[in-house]
């Protein structure tokens, strides 16, 4: 259960962290379970969550035994979810209603982003001290030209109180046709969520839209839908878990900032304790 506030302290949201974690893969086959650092590799990500103060709750939710099993035996609360969602935001739903309590704020990590910031993931859950707020993400400054272009990275433009106006695989914005002195600036989308459990139960219930089709991008649903997404300054962009050489990445990353793990069970080690402090909520400008 999550903790209640601190007697004579102002009520800060409730927030309880949902990690789907889906063992089938298409690109980089039973990649939750990929093990070269000593752990799998979404007990990393569990741990980078845990760091958030702002989250009294972590909770792993999935579609394999293996997986629950490796999780309590890490100390990781699990949930075994049905094998069928059609994403993650889904099975984060589904385990929700599983949990026995209704925390202010959901906020959904994909079991891959071992590197998410525990102060980004605060900046989130803090957004939600406004009540207009139903929904919020993350966005880097994107300052590499070279990802502009990319397809696999998305893009989101926002309007002045830092809601999304549209998220695209595209360059948005387009500068192709920019007059002199336009500096609208350009933003990573990371794919980092959090949802009053109304939002998340609504997102849930509506139909794909056109544009969640065409682009393949689910937020797209809520924003075609009428809903507005909060988008929060996130100090850096985590490098999500798809490929080889991404984990290859993360596993020399990993051996170059922690002592060398034993090579024993993996599965038998438990998350550190949650270091103090924290940092404001930012919206884009």
């Amino acid at each position: 259960m999550m903790p209640p506030p601190a007697p004579g302290m102002p009520s800060a949201p409730r927030a309880v962290a949902i990690l789907p974690a889906r063992l089938a893969s298409t690109r980089l086959e039973r990649k939750m379970l990929l093990a070269e650092t000593g752990r799998a590799l979404f007990l990393h990500t569990a741990e980078a969550v845990t760091a958030c103060d702002a989250i009294g709750r972590v909770v792993v939710a999935t579609d394999s035994e293996e997986i629950l099993a490796v999780a309590e035996a890490a100390g990781i609360e699990a949930l075994l979810t049905a094998p069928d969602h059609a994403c993650g935001t889904d099975r984060v739903y589904e385990a929700l209603g599983l949990l026995g309590e209704e925390p202010d704020v959901v906020v959904n990590v994909q079991g891959d982003e071992p590197e998410v910031a525990a102060a980004d993931l605060e900046r989130l859950v803090t957004a939600f001290v406004d009540d207009e707020v139903e929904v919020a993400t993350l966005a880097a400054p994107l300052v590499d030209e070279a990802d502009v272009g990319a397809r696999d990275v998305v893009k989101v433009v926002v309007d002045g109180r830092g809601d999304a106006l549209y998220f695209s695989r595209a360059p948005i914005p387009d500068r192709s046709h920019s007059r002199a002195g336009a500096s609208a600036p350009a933003w990573r989308h990371i794919g980092v969520y959090a949802f009053r459990p109304a939002a998340l139960a609504r997102f849930c219930s509506l139909p794909v839209g056109a544009l969640e089709a065409t682009e393949s991008l689910e937020q797209l649903r809520w924003l075609e839908a009428g809903g507005r997404i909060r988008v929060l300054e996130a100090a850096r962009a985590p490098a999500g878990i798809d490929t080889v050489e991404d984990y290859a990445r993360f596993v020399a990353s990993t051996a170059r900032t922690t002592p060398p793990a034993p090579r024993t069970d993996p599965t038998t080690e438990t998350p550190p304790p949650r270091p103090p402090g924290g940092s404001a909520e930012r919206s884009l400008p």
